[in-house]
Formats: C-alpha cells, structure tokens, sequence
C-alpha cells in the first residue's frame, strides 16, 4: 500500500479510460498523455491497463507502507528517479517537486493501483464524476498483483518540450463555418496555452477565429484532439476528459499522436499547428 502525504495540485488515477460508451454519455477519460502512462506500466511488467498516478505540476508524496517498485515517466521532477524501475523500501517516502518540463507526470506500481473501478475503468473524469476522487492527504492507495518482469530495465524516452511545441492539425468538419484567411491564422499563429486549461482541454490564447456562417449546430460528437471553437474565437483543445458532445464548430483536429505531447503543455507555453 501506499499513503498520501501530499496530493500536490491535482493527482488523480488513471488507466485506459472507458472506451466505446460514448452512445451512453460517458466520455473515455483516462491518462492525459497515453503514451508516458503505457511506458510506465512497460517499465514494471504491468499490464497495460493498469492503473497509474498522473501527477499535474508535481508535489506528491506518498509513503510505502510495503516494500514496491515504481516508474515514473511524462514530465521529469528535479531529484526524482526517472524512466527506470526504482525499489521503495517499506516507510520510505517519494516526494516528486515541480517538473522541469512538461506537466503531467505518471508513477506507476508494479501491480498498478488497485482502486475500485467504476465501469470497467479506475480512471478520475473530472468532467462527469465518475471514478475514484482526485488524491487526498490521508489517503490510502491499495497496489495489486504482479505479473512477469519485463525484458527492459531503462527507457531513453523524449522529454516533453520546455518551448514552443509543433502539432499535426488536419482540417475538421466544420471546416468550412471559416475563411480561408482564418484557417491561414490557424496555421500560423503562436498559440498561447492559458491557466485556464485542465483535463478537459487545453485553452489557447491569440487571435479571434471568426466565423463566416451565423446560427448554431445541433450538438455533435466529440472527441479528443478536436479544436472547438467556442463564440469567444479563441480555441479549445479537447484532452481526456472532453465532452461527449458539443455545440460549437470543430474547425480541425490534431493528430492524436500530438495530443499526448500536448497534454504536456503547461500555462504559458506556445502551440503552433502546422497542417
């Protein structure tokens, strides 16, 4: 087991989400940045559904009240051990500071946490509600079982950008509610990422994207990569935790590849979208 001695501005637990039920309403949520949560679990022989921690700007702490082995990839935290199975002693205690670069962090355990799933997923929408609450001091986070030690013992991964970050954008469905000259202030604008962003997506900050048609759309499908454009014209990202639908035009979405890296993305930061 583990205890909570300091859950830092967000921590939350996450694994692959609850895919395919969006004819229910229920989005898929799961870890921000999928790829840096799978080598996590990779790292520690987990299978790849397991559940993790993803740590937003550092500032965990958690105490082994048992012996266990953890990994800890996605945003990298000055002191911490990172990309390589790390052995816990019993009352030892990890602490994670403020990253370096990046945002989000995940620790996994070997076993993966074993919270009570909610259909099917241990994961936290912080959207609907569904899923364990976000990490609280006093908490106890019970590990599960083991499987067969992987054949890797370090990963040499990409650290997420400390600058501007570069991202696929292909045009969306509603591509054609803008001008060209807007899809042209789209590609070439540096895209400011405000304090305003969270799970749900990532708020940028630039020039209004006006529309060319007046009225609204009947609500649509989401999903995550889109870039809605709400009546503001500043755009939204839509990360893990997005709505299920929506009733603002979807001028394009980013590759979904990118959409890990930018889920790295901390306030501040610069997006360009190149098409």
């Amino acid at each position: 087991m583990l205890t909570v001695l300091s859950a830092g501005p967000l921590t939350t637990v996450q694994d692959l989400g609850r895919p395919g039920r969006a004819a229910e309403g229920i989005g898929r949520s799961g870890a921000c940045d999928r790829t840096s949560a799978a080598l996590a679990n990779r790292l520690l022989g987990n299978d790849a559904g397991a559940a993790v921690l993803e740590v937003t700007a550092g500032g965990l702490a958690v105490r082994a009240e048992t012996g266990v082995w953890v990994a800890l990839t996605g945003a990298r935290c000055a002191g911490t051990p990172y990309g390589a199975p790390t052995w816990l002693p019993a009352g030892s205690t990890l602490r994670l500071g403020p990253p370096t670069t990046g945002l989000r962090s995940y620790l996994a355990v070997r076993g993966g946490i074993a919270a009570e799933p909610v259909l099917g997923s241990r994961s936290t929408d912080l959207l609907s509600g569904l899923g364990p609450a976000p990490l609280a001091v006093g908490d106890v986070l019970p590990v599960g079982t083991a499987g067969d030690w992987p054949g890797v013992d370090l990963a040499p991964v990409a650290q997420p950008v400390p600058g501007e970050l570069v991202a696929a954008v292909r045009p969306g469905p509603r591509a054609d509610w803008f001008a060209d000259e807007v899809h042209r202030t789209l590609t070439t604008t540096a895209w400011e990422v405000t304090g305003d962003s969270n799970r749900v997506g990532l708020r940028l900050a630039g020039p209004v994207l006006e529309r060319r048609r007046d009225g609204e759309l009947a609500s649509e499908g989401m999903v995550r990569g889109a870039l809605q454009v709400p009546p503001s014209g500043q755009p939204v990202l839509f990360l893990a935790d997005h709505p299920v639908t929506g009733g603002y035009p979807v001028i394009g979405y980013v590759a979904d590849v990118d959409v890990d890296r930018c889920a790295q993305l901390a306030p501040g930061q610069t997006l360009r979208l190149r098409p």
